[in-house]
């Protein structure tokens, strides 16, 4: 039997480890997106982020509601510029005014607690063709001086997300040792850099293995994950990398390295995995993939560069944006480790340790009425005839992705898919009367027509959504696939 000396010494040594876990989550922060036809509220958001303990947040823009939303509650936050807002900020006035209002203005005792300020997302993308290239330096210039001015540059820092396209490896040594920045941005980069550097500012990178996978059947699917891979990469300094995040980090730390700021903090601004929208954006495979991912956050295992430390990063993202640009893919719209109403899709343990628990959904949701816009069954031929104009007009007004191929929606019949576009117009719309009707096409009911695989959502209550209405945003490739599904015989 254990002596009192020996229990208490491995009460210490388990009050060590639960400390190291509890660090690890805490050190975790979201991505949270308002780009939906019905948000949820911010103060319900903020709400959810306390409740699972997770204190660190990123944003997109400086949204007063909710920044306001989140004054008082202790959660960092990293408050973001967008990129069409980057040229206004070459002009240092405009700079300053910028910050009095978005910074300084919450910048009290009980306030926000800003840590970062994003100066754009991804400006330098290549496809973007260099839109920005001119403006984004002199932006993050602008901004970090006005925060020194208005007295918050030594506890906020500027910092400019970046995909990481802007580093890469030459084509005839794609291992991460010879990680460089992109060449007709390697000026740039590393001006933008070596401030970054002085500023005492990180370098943030998104980094997205579903993506390296995406459109990639050649791609070794373990090597997404973190549970060991058959096709390890073996860089020429004898490392091996069993992952495609080690080694897409590392790359960015030997362009840093040549760059000539080897010692830079690298936060990882986005980091995720989609549920619906192509073949390999699944619950199962996000599970996975977080499961492995904050188990690595959790032991500190850092990457082979950089090892034995805990790599900051931002999950990407909190919950589904049904009203973004599909134009990377249609899983652009299911990234969220939550749903579109603040309930989990899967068993998620963000300290790391494995457990089989769920976040906390979010509280207070309200919905609409239990009601479904469906395909009419006693339609007559002549509307029949006009179901793909019909069907092409809800999913320019909704969204459809989950119908493309390779989603959740896919194995439905053409009167599904119909019934599927009709349902998300309807919910989008608020379940109007007027907009179940689609030329004597469809009918309201009370029985859920939800499959098995397939959910027919019903909407957030209008006023839970902050009164917003919904945006057209087109969906045309999608569009024209549904189209040609719903005509087949």
């Amino acid at each position: 039997m254990a002596g009192s000396g020996d229990r208490r010494l491995a009460v210490d040594a388990l009050a060590v480890a639960a400390a190291v876990l509890l660090s690890a989550a805490e050190g975790l922060g979201v991505n949270w997106g308002t780009m939906a036809s019905h948000p949820l509220p911010p103060r319900a958001v903020v709400r959810m982020l306390q409740d699972n303990g997770i204190n660190k947040v990123k944003l997109f823009d400086a949204d007063a509601g909710t920044m306001e939303a989140l004054a008082g509650s202790g959660v960092e936050v990293m408050v973001a510029i967008p990129n069409n807002l980057l040229d206004l900020l070459t002009d240092y006035d405009a700079a300053r005014d910028w910050v009095h209002e978005n910074v300084s203005r919450y910048s009290f005792d009980g306030g926000v607690n800003i840590k970062y300020v994003a100066v754009g997302n991804e400006p330098f993308l290549s496809s973007l063709n260099g839109t920005f290239l001119n403006v984004t330096f002199p932006a993050l210039q602008n901004i970090q001086r006005a925060l020194y001015d208005a007295g918050h540059g030594d506890t906020i820092k500027a910092t400019v997300p970046l995909n990481a396209d802007v580093y890469n490896s030459p084509e005839n040594m794609q291992v991460p040792s010879a990680g460089r920045f992109r060449p007709d941005i390697a000026g740039l980069m590393t001006e933008i850099v070596q401030f970054l550097n002085q500023s005492g500012a990180p370098f943030t990178v998104n980094i997205y293995p579903f993506l390296s996978l995406y459109g990639n059947d050649n791609f070794p699917l373990d090597y997404a994950f973190f549970d060991g891979t058959t096709s390890p990469v073996v860089d020429t300094n004898g490392i091996q990398y069993t992952n495609v995040f080690d080694a897409n980090f590392d790359t960015l730390v030997s362009a840093l390295v040549a760059a000539g700021v080897g010692g830079l903090p690298v936060v990882v601004g986005e980091v995720g995995w989609p549920t619906d929208g192509d073949k390999h954006a699944r619950a199962d495979l996000a599970q996975r993939f977080y499961a492995g991912l904050l188990r690595k956050l959790a032991s500190n295992a850092g990457t082979p560069l950089r090892p034995n430390q805990y790599v900051e990063v931002y999950l990407f993202s909190l919950v589904d944006e049904d009203a973004k640009s599909v134009a990377p893919g249609n899983f652009e719209r299911h990234w969220g480790i939550l749903r579109y109403d603040g309930q989990p899709k899967y068993a998620m343990d963000l300290s790391g340790q494995g457990r089989d628990t769920a976040l906390v959904a979010a509280r207070g949701v309200a919905y609409l009425p239990r009601a479904w816009c469906v395909l009419n069954p006693s339609a007559t031929p002549d509307a029949m005839s006009r179901i793909g104009d019909n069907v092409n007009y809800a999913c320019t007004y909704a969204d459809c992705t989950s119908l493309g191929y390779g989603s959740t929606c896919n194995g439905m019949d053409a009167a599904g898919n119909a019934s599927y576009a009709f349902n998300a117009y309807f919910q989008v719309q608020n379940q109007v009367e007027e907009s179940c009707g689609f030329q004597g096409l469809a009918v309201q009911t009370q029985q859920d027509p939800s499959t098995n695989a397939c959910n027919f959502t019903i909407q957030i209550e209008p006023s839970a959504a902050a009164g917003r209405r919904p945006a057209a945003v087109a969906t045309a490739v999608l569009v024209s696939v549904l189209a040609a599904m719903v005509t087949a015989p």
